[in-house]
């Protein structure tokens, strides 16, 4: 039975992956793997703040005499209105600074990923796919 050639694997010859091409590779999953764990982090965070600027509007409508159950740790504290709100203004402000603090990694790592997404690429061209699927 004479082989034709299709349909049958042949390995490229051309492509040669070094020690240092393999550690780059490695270091971007690496690199991507933090920047999917930071995105669900944000996410989180993103979610508290919203959670928290909801808690704002809903007190707008409380009176000032009202004693507010606030959450600090895992017990409960009654203070005043006027408290109460600065403790959510404080805790806002915290989490801004969280969330900016998580931007700015992700994209400090985006970065670093970029440089070794254009050395992989110019090196492999087509012969290595460095795309996440959702982008």
């Amino acid at each position: 039975m004479a082989n034709s050639g299709k349909g049958t694997f042949q390995p490229d010859s051309d492509v040669h992956i070094s020690y240092e091409d393999q550690q780059k590779i490695n270091k971007f999953a690496r690199l991507n793997a933090k920047v999917d764990d930071i995105k669900d982090e944000l996410k989180v965070k993103q979610n508290d703040m919203k959670n928290l600027e909801e808690a704002v509007e809903e007190l707008s409508l409380a009176d000032e005499s009202d004693k507010i159950p606030y959450l600090v740790g895992e017990v409960f504290i009654c203070q005043s209105l006027e408290n109460t709100l600065k403790s959510l203004d404080e805790n806002k402000r915290r989490k801004q600074n969280e969330i900016s603090e998580l931007e700015a990694k992700c994209e400090e790592l985006k970065s670093l990923m970029g440089e070794l997404k254009a050395h992989l690429y110019g090196k492999f061209g087509s012969h290595i796919n460095l795309e996440n699927e959702e982008d």
